[in-house]
């Protein structure tokens, strides 16, 4: 067995839950994350070549499994069938500790416009905004009643790994993979849970190659097994150093508003046929599709909170897109997908522009478009993370 060290440590808030939906350092996320990021290396190994069940083979045989059918072991010369084994690989975390963070009290960054949220007269918290269901976002900012704490920005552990060692190579990829791209716990997909992991004792320095796809190609697949490609790199942008993670999280929902509301609904609720905002996740609030039902569509655009190469102690927020063509129970429209993921795309390119070069040119309602497109004006990105 190879044994790896790291010292893991969160940059943003991460709503770990247990059992009682409390805030608690546990290794099954972790090891979810770890297999997630294992398949897209186990793919990139394969040059994007590799089928599932061929991939589902290995996985079971190195993480454990109660569903292979094809899986056997030798003992006294004679290979006998299994139905199921235990990982091979061991995890630890140091501690299993209680997350210390139980009041959002003077956290939240005042509120930001948000053109279609009629209710609250058009301002959010940003914070509420990419965390409601762990954050409740009615009057001041909090943590919803289900939520009695949550790790906060700045704790680490000891997080250990031993692996056998022919299998290392792969999950070591991963593991660089979990680093620069991983989040953990509810919302994470939002910047919630960003981590770093540190090589500790002789453990190596993490290392690997970006696996890059052309997006459009990846659209063949229903599951995100690469970072998604252009014609001028991979689809990864990163926004300016912020000295807290509580102003950059502001402006990741900026970002994320922008995104979404350029894409404008037409229909109301329990639309029979989706629209191009609905490829990009679902359900949606008072918006939904009626054929999907509360079909869940998660949203392939990720963001993820991480040091700064240049200044440590300055985080910046990093957005890529794995993409991935819905599963079938939404009859995916392959055409429609990439229309609306190319609207996104551009809007992302626009932000790496000068202000006075960007058009938001989507929603018709002139002080609306006004409005988004200063709170917009605020933002500037740089286009890829190799």
């Amino acid at each position: 067995m190879k044994t790896l060290s790291y010292q893991l440590s969160f940059h943003t808030p991460a709503f770990l839950g247990n059992a009682e939906q409390s805030g608690q350092w546990r290794t099954p996320p972790f090891k979810a994350l770890l297999r997630q990021w294992w398949r897209v290396a186990w793919m990139a190994d394969k040059d994007f070549r590799g089928d599932v069940r061929s991939m589902r083979d290995e996985e079971g045989k190195l993480f454990g499994h109660a569903w292979l059918e094809n899986d056997s072991f030798e003992r006294d010369g004679r290979m006998i069938k299994t139905s199921g084994r235990k990982s091979e690989v061991r995890l630890r975390i140091s501690h299993w500790e209680q997350g210390k963070l139980n009041s959002w009290q003077g956290l939240e960054q005042g509120t930001i416009f948000h053109p279609e949220s009629e209710i609250t007269r058009h301002r959010v918290g940003p914070h509420a905004y990419l965390g409601y269901g762990p954050l409740d976002g009615r009057g001041n900012t909090k943590l919803s009643q289900k939520v009695s704490a949550a790790i906060q920005a700045g704790e680490n552990a000891t997080f250990s790994i031993a692996v056998p060692e022919e299998a290392s190579a792969l999950v070591e990829q991963a593991l660089w993979l979990m680093d620069r791209y991983a989040t953990a716990g509810g919302r994470s997909r939002n910047g919630w849970g960003s981590f770093s992991l540190t090589p500790l004792d002789d453990t190596p320095a993490l290392a690997g190659e970006l696996p890059s796809r052309d997006w459009q190609q990846a659209l063949q697949l229903d599951w995100p097994h690469a970072i998604g490609s252009d014609d001028y790199g991979p689809l990864i942008w990163q926004t300016q150093a912020h000295s807290d993670w509580q102003t950059l999280m502001r402006e990741l929902a900026i970002i994320k508003i922008g995104l979404r509301t350029q894409l404008v609904f037409n229909s109301g609720n329990n639309t029979q046929t989706p629209e191009a905002r609905h490829w990009l996740s679902h359900p949606v609030t008072r918006h939904n599709v009626k054929p999907w039902r509360q079909g869940r569509l998660p949203n392939s655009l990720r963001f993820k909170a991480y040091p700064d190469s240049s200044d440590p102690t300055k985080l910046r927020g990093h957005i890529f897109h794995a993409p991935a063509l819905p599963t079938d129970i939404f009859r995916p429209d392959k055409e429609a997908v990439s229309q609306a993921w190319a609207t996104v795309h551009n809007l992302l390119d626009e932000l790496t522009q000068k202000p006075d070069q960007r058009s938001y040119l989507m929603i018709k309602d002139p002080s609306r478009r006004a409005n988004l497109k200063a709170q917009l004006n605020e933002v500037t990105l740089g286009r890829n993370r190799n």
